[in-house]
C-alpha cells in the first residue's frame, strides 16, 4: 500500500478503525502517504486516538502504518500536520490493555510510549496483526534462488498455504504474492 486511500480503506474494510469519518481519516493517511519513502512499502494500517490518557485527554485520531522500514503516525491537524515515525530497531514492545469496553494497543519504543485507543475488539484484531507483521517485517523469509518443493501433503506445507492464504484475505499480501508463495510451496 502507498496511497492514503489504499491505507484508510484497508483499515476500514478490516475492521481496524475508521476514525470520525472518511473524510478526517482519509487526510490522516495522506500525512503518512506523504513522508513514505521511495522504497517503502506499507503492511498494516489502522486508525486510533493517539496518546490515550482518558475520554478526554488524547491528541485525537491519528492514521497508523506499519511499513517495511518503521511504523508511521500522522494527523492533518486544522492548521498543519503531525507526524512521527519509529524505526523497526527502536521498537521495544507492543502489549495490549482491554477493559471492558476499549483497548489500547501500547507501543513501547527507545524514547517513548505510544498509547492507542480503540474498541476492546479492535484493540485485540489490531494487536494480533501488528504483531504478525512486525514478525514479517523483522524477520523476512530468506529468497532461495531454487526451492526446495514440498510435498503437497506434508503436514508444514499445508501450515504455510494456509498462513499464506489467511495474509492474503485479510489483505496484508496481494493475490499475486499469495500464488507466487502457493506455487513455491507446491513446487508448481
Amino acid at each position: 500500500m502507498r496511497t492514503a486511500e489504499e491505507m484508510y480503506y484497508f483499515s476500514r474494510n478490516n475492521g481496524f478503525g475508521a476514525g470520525f469519518n472518511e473524510k478526517q481519516g482519509l487526510k490522516h493517511f495522506k500525512v503518512i502517504e506523504n513522508n513514505l519513502q521511495p522504497d517503502e512499502d506499507v503492511k498494516f494500517a489502522f486508525i486510533g486516538l493517539h496518546n490515550y490518557k482518558s475520554m478526554t485527554k488524547h491528541d485525537g485520531n491519528f492514521a497508523y502504518a506499519v511499513s517495511n522500514k518503521r511504523i508511521l503516525m500522522g494527523q492533518q491537524k486544522l492548521i498543519g500536520v503531525a507526524f512521527q515515525s519509529v524505526s523497526m530497531d527502536n521498537i521495544n514492545d507492543i502489549t495490549l490493555q482491554t477493559g471492558v469496553l476499549m483497548g489500547n494497543v501500547v507501543i513501547d519504543t527507545v524514547k517513548e510510549r505510544f498509547n492507542v485507543n480503540v474498541g476492546k475488539d479492535i484493540a485485540e484484531k489490531i494487536n494480533y496483526h501488528l504483531h504478525r507483521v512486525l514478525d514479517e517485517v523483522r524477520n523476512p523469509q530468506p529468497v532461495k534462488s531454487k526451492p526446495a518443493p514440498k510435498s503437497a501433503g506434508s503436514h508444514q506445507a499445508a501450515a504455510d498455504l494456509r498462513y499464506y492464504k489467511d495474509l492474503f484475505e485479510e489483505g496484508l499480501i496481494t493475490e499475486a504474492e499469495y500464488q507466487a508463495k502457493r506455487k513455491q510451496i507446491l513446487g508448481l
